[in-house]
């Protein structure tokens, strides 16, 4: 600590320089900032340049009002702003911006220039500002509207330049922001235009289901639903996914208040809500727009304004929990009293529950198969095996989602006498490997289509055959790593695929490691990939889906160990996910048994990759002692 220790202001650039560390907490964040003066200003047509991530330069010029020499001069100093006037004003704010911080923070650590010229003049101005000084000031022949060129950002803040982070994960948070603020204003025309190549052009005057269409693909908003609705003031619209359009993360949750990007503490509450349960606590892709009096917000509880609070919180997690559930046909959970959102009832279902019909035993001396997993599951080795009745695909696995191979169903003669003498010829006795969880096995059935019942020779198991699944392919995924045995699958048609611009810049960095894991995926520019071949146990998962996933993983990878072994196993896990999302939750008696002994021979069969517990077991001795028997 210093031994001067008097109170003294502080200088003018270090003020501002202190501001810009809240302000600018990277080049995204001045696009952010210049967007959005440009948008206040009126601007119908906005254009944003980028060179080498941001570091060199960032321009956004637009077409708005503009600004003489007095208020150029003027928006350059701290606390000067045209969007409020008195304090009453804090109160009921409609503009992106209000504190008159930007310009100025943003000018204190880089190279800065403005022109601006208002409308019906001939004569605009321009500034130069160095490091937060001014440099000059004059006149300029430039058409209305205004001009902002950020150059060497952090130029004379070494400790903040050294924080920034590489061209393409800069250019990526860039994008993000040009998304936002794209989705935000569809009547904007957009164009960005990274490294002299342009990223998007986006036409003014659109709808909101254009925009979408632009940024996204028509495949994309296919997936979604238009919802409008307004519950107390509050009006909800947009669109919502459908739950089977879902992502690890809250990275497709697109929120608006009052057209500002911004959320608030209520808003995944009321989302998760409205939504029926989903798998793994999965999170559904959105793009709300919340319309509510701007008495009712308050904007200034964020330095960047990225979050915000309501006034009366209840008002808008109904106003969501109401539009979005009617929209999605699902009932949310309600008090006695009638209000959605307060209890932990069971959700209803969308679709109608599908039980599948009883399976016939296998005949009295049908000969078993060598290997029935070469082909289908259930191709018949001899004219007299049974085989499921067509009708009941729809409620069985698809044979492309059972990678479970050599398995025998059959029981052996080393299986216990007392045991086999009471074994239904349906329900072989099946005795385990060295090291499984139990010696001898036997598939009872199935409880209420998802958990699988098992007896066993230490008591009994019941048995989650989703994360069993996931366990199982796992396994064999990181054992074809390790012996470089991937074998894929070719697509019959390639599958374009677009992905938001941090998953695809994350994705992008690791296409040469997701080839090595079987996947065929190529870098088709504009954030598209072209998907012509997947790795076999995933060939039936929705690509798209896949692909997100697995970006996901791999940044969450980076940041846990960053080693390459570790991100192997991130794209395997993702790959199980996707291959386990796409299965049916009734099994026919022999996929149990396959399912079961697949899981017998695991390395580690009692918990999913994930942690999650694949099995609970109940012995012997803890059933005796609760019947008395002990």
């Amino acid at each position: 600590m210093s031994a001067d220790t008097h109170i003294r202001l502080l200088p003018v650039q270090v003020a501002n320089q202190i501001a810009a560390g809240e302000v600018v907490e990277r080049p995204a964040s001045a696009v952010k900032e210049l967007i959005e003066n440009a948008i206040d200003a009126g601007a119908t047509h906005v254009e944003v340049f980028v060179t080498a991530g941001g570091r060199k330069l960032i321009e956004v010029r637009d077409d708005g009002c503009g600004m003489n020499r007095d208020d150029a001069l003027l928006s350059i100093e701290r606390q000067a702003t045209s969007k409020i006037r008195d304090v009453d004003d804090i109160e009921r704010i409609a503009t992106l911006g209000f504190r008159g911080e930007a310009l100025p923070s943003i000018a204190s650590v880089s190279r800065f220039s403005l022109t601006s010229c208002r409308r019906g003049e001939t004569v605009g101005t321009e500034l130069t500002i160095i490091g937060g000084r001014l440099q000059d000031v004059k006149d300029a022949g430039v058409p209305p509207g205004t001009t902002v060129a950020v150059r060497d950002l952090f130029f004379n803040v070494p400790a903040r330049r050294k924080f920034m982070r590489a061209y393409e994960t800069e250019q990526a948070h860039i994008r993000t922001v040009f998304l936002l603020h794209a989705l935000a204003h569809p009547e904007t025309g957009l164009l960005l235009k990274v490294d002299g190549r342009e990223v998007y052009r986006l036409p003014a005057h659109s709808t909101l289901e254009d925009r979408v269409r632009d940024l996204f693909g028509a495949d994309f908003l296919a997936a979604l639903r238009p919802l409008d609705r307004t519950w107390n003031g509050v009006r909800v619209h947009g669109y919502v996914g459908l739950p089977t359009l879902t992502r690890a993360d809250r990275a497709e949750q697109y929120i608006f208040i009052n057209r500002r990007p911004a959320s608030a503490a209520v808003i995944p509450y009321a989302l998760r809500e409205a939504y029926p349960p989903l798998e793994a606590e999965r999170k559904p892709v959105v793009l709300l727009f919340l319309d509510l009096d701007p008495e009712l917000v308050d904007v200034n509880v964020h330095p960047t304004k990225k979050e915000v609070r309501f006034r009366r919180p209840a008002d808008v997690r109904e106003a969501m929990i109401t539009a979005v559930s009617q929209v999605l046909g699902h009932t949310p959970r309600r008090t006695a009293g009638g209000e959605p959102g307060r209890t932990a009832a069971v959700a209803t279902p969308i679709c109608p529950l599908v039980v599948p019909p009883l399976v016939p035993p296998r005949p009295q001396g049908a000969a078993p198969r060598e290997n029935p997993m070469q082909t289908l599951p259930w191709e018949p080795a001899t004219p007299t095996e049974d085989r499921p009745d067509p009708d009941d695909r729809a409620t069985t696995l698809p044979a492309t989602h059972l990678p479970y191979a050599d398995v025998t169903t059959t029981a052996p003669a080393t299986a216990t006498p007392a045991a086999s003498a009471t074994t239904p010829t349906d329900a072989p006795i099946t005795p385990a490997d060295d090291g499984a969880p139990w010696h001898w096995s036997r598939v009872l059935g199935q409880i209420h289509d998802l958990y699988v019942l098992l007896e066993t020779d230490a008591g009994y198991v019941v048995l989650d055959p989703r994360a069993a699944h996931e366990r199982v392919l796992y396994e064999r995924l990181m054992e074809s790593v390790k012996d470089g045995a991937i074998s894929s699958q070719r697509l019959l048609l390639p599958e374009t695929v677009q992905l938001p611009p941090e998953d695809a810049t994350r994705l992008r960095r690791h296409l040469a490691l997701l080839q090595t894991m079987g996947f065929g995926v190529d870098d088709f520019g504009h954030d598209h990939f072209v998907v012509d071949a997947l790795p076999t146990e995933v060939q039936a998962a929705p690509c798209r889906e896949l692909l997100l996933d697995i970006a996901h993983d791999l940044e969450t990878a980076g940041a846990r160990r960053g080693s390459e072994k570790w991100r192997e196993e991130a794209v395997a896990r993702a790959a199980c996910r996707a291959a386990v999302n796409g299965r049916a939750s009734a099994l026919a008696p022999r996929e149990m048994t396959e399912l079961v002994n697949a899981l017998a021979r695991c390395r580690m069969p009692y918990t999913c990759p994930r942690g999650r517990p694949t099995m609970l077991l109940t012995p012997n001795r803890e059933l005796a002692r609760k019947f008395g028997r002990e």
